[in-house]
């Protein structure tokens, strides 16, 4: 079996990354390709769970802000996971990669409910867990419903595949003293407010000893870079 530094990992996706350039739908060219990093990784012997974002379709409080009650807008913002979910993994399968869908509603002729000891089940058989409906609650993040799915299956390692390749000490786009981290604390991330996970997010991954790596998705061959331990992007521990 090949090398890896990671076994089980939970990977985060944007919502945009899946719509391609114009972050917005669904591009198939890019899913295909993410669908066959994917599936480089579990042929290798890694257990990937994903959660996806939904910001292709609706980002939830910030779509909704002033316009509608939060709760709602997340609602919404849980439903956009879903479709992304039901597409990633109709890709994955069309490149021979199985896969499975569990949300965290329950919505049983789309979807698996959510259990663990399901998921574990479909993890230990090489199927590729696409966990969708974020958290199953308003007021929380896709980032800490992948916090959260990545604390319960015990995954080695959070995967934040971005359009950045890593953690910055300012914005890139806009500063361009800025340069990339190698590696930053937890701790050292929060207090210096540099925003790439959300506060709960971190605060359960450090707490739960899960180093996050953050490394761009183009080109998303990166995913089975990382798994392997190669060092690109920042490490967050």
């Amino acid at each position: 079996m090949e090398a890896l530094k990671y076994r089980r990992v939970l990977l985060k996706l944007s919502g945009e990354a899946l719509g391609g350039e114009s972050g917005r739908g669904l591009d198939f060219a890019v899913m295909h390709r993410v669908a066959r990093a994917i599936g480089a990784c579990a042929a290798a012997g890694v257990q990937v769970g994903i959660v996806t974002g939904g910001g292709n379709y609706w980002r939830g409080a910030k779509d909704g802000g002033g316009k509608m009650e939060r709760s709602q807008a997340d609602k919404m913002g849980m439903l956009a996971t879903v479709m992304n979910s039901l597409a990633l993994a109709e890709v994955l399968e069309q490149e021979g990669v199985p896969a499975r869908v569990m949300t965290m509603i329950d919505m049983v002729r789309i979807a698996e409910p959510y259990s663990y000891h399901r998921a574990m089940h479909h993890l230990e058989k090489g199927r590729v867990v696409l966990f969708a409906a974020g958290s199953g609650n308003p007021y929380f993040t896709t980032d800490s419903a992948a916090a959260l799915k990545a604390a319960e299956i015990g995954a080695d390692a959070l995967l934040m595949a971005k359009s950045v390749d890593g953690v910055y000490t300012a914005d890139p786009k806009t500063d361009p003293t800025a340069r990339r981290l190698d590696t930053v604390g937890y701790g050292e991330m929060l207090a210096k407010d540099l925003r790439v996970i959300d506060a709960a997010a971190a605060s359960l991954l450090r707490d739960n000893g899960i180093p996050t790596m953050i490394f761009a998705l183009d080109p998303p061959e990166n995913i089975l870079r990382v798994v392997r331990g190669e060092k690109i992007g920042t490490v967050v521990c």
